[in-house]
């Protein structure tokens, strides 16, 4: 008897299967399809929680437009209450204003300046006519009356002349009216308003302690607050000064800021001490014309 003709298909079945490696050569470069160990102290990982923040629920968006329905419905009463009832009057008043007393323009006297005179600095305007007047009985010295100082004569009077030139060009001094008088031939007096222009720097006042310190050591003392002024001080040198061939000469200087104009009072004596008093009250009357 002939067997039956399924062994064949069996084999082919068979021979589709694959065969296992042997382990003891094992496929290279190829990783295996299930770890050899999991240590059971690993736990498994947690996927990372959403960046998208959460969305309210319909609960909060119900609350939120019943509170802005509410919220108009309010208004809308409010206005209608107040639509309805009478306007309440205006209390009178208490007394009545005062008329104008706008003069109209008059050719020749009324200007930009006279128009917002208000609104102007008096540094502003001529320099020359905030200088104090002289004494009666005071004779010119000097320049004389009050005048314009033009700046290369204004450096000439500092110690290195080259080097204040260059400073006040870029300082940006602006620019130094100046009187000067003397008194029964031994009182010499020089009064300077400086004014810079303080746009990108506060000039006039760095200017004003420069000087104020260089008085205090050419005086020997502090000098003493000038009463008004808060940053202005009066000087009476405690000696002298001395050169041969002259007579010795009393000095006192008064120094003092206001804005952007530096008041300078030169008091000179050739013949007794300076009158601390005297130079107190020139340049009380100067910085009062300020």
């Amino acid at each position: 008897m002939e067997p039956e003709q399924t062994i064949p298909e069996q084999r082919k079945q068979e021979e589709v299967r694959p065969e296992p490696v042997s382990p003891e050569f094992p496929v290279a470069n190829e990783p295996s399809a299930e770890p050899e160990s999991v240590p059971e102290s690993v736990p498994e990982a947690v996927p990372a929680p959403a960046v998208r923040p959460r969305r309210p629920g319909r609960t909060t968006l119900l609350i939120a437009a019943a509170a802005v329905l509410g919220a108009l419905a309010g208004t809308a009463t409010g206005y209608a209450v107040q639509y309805d009832r009478e306007p309440t009057p205006l209390p009178p008043l208490a007394q009545r204003l005062a008329p104008s007393k706008t003069a109209p323009g008059v050719p020749g006297r009324t200007n930009t300046r006279t128009l917002n005179v208000h609104r102007w600095a008096k540094s502003d305007g001529d320099l020359r006519e905030l200088l104090v007047k002289k004494p009666k009985g005071a004779k010119d010295f000097g320049a004389g009356k009050a005048d314009w100082v033009p700046l290369v004569t204004y450096a000439a009077d500092f110690d290195w002349p080259d080097r204040a030139f260059r400073h006040f060009a870029n300082e940006d001094l602006r620019r130094v009216a100046r009187v000067e008088w003397q008194e029964r031939g031994e009182v010499f007096v020089v009064v300077e308003l400086a004014q810079f222009n303080d746009t990108t720097q506060l000039a006039a006042a760095d200017f004003a302690e420069q000087q104020q310190g260089y008085e205090e050591k050419d005086a020997g003392n502090d000098g003493k607050p000038l009463p008004g002024s808060g940053n202005g001080r009066v000087f009476v040198h405690d000696q002298p000064f001395r050169k041969a061939g002259y007579e010795p000469v009393y000095q006192g200087q008064a120094i003092a800021r206001r804005g952007d104009v530096v008041m300078r009072v030169y008091y000179r004596n050739n013949t007794r001490p300076v009158s601390e008093k005297a130079l107190m009250d020139l340049a009380k009357r100067q910085w009062e014309r300020l």
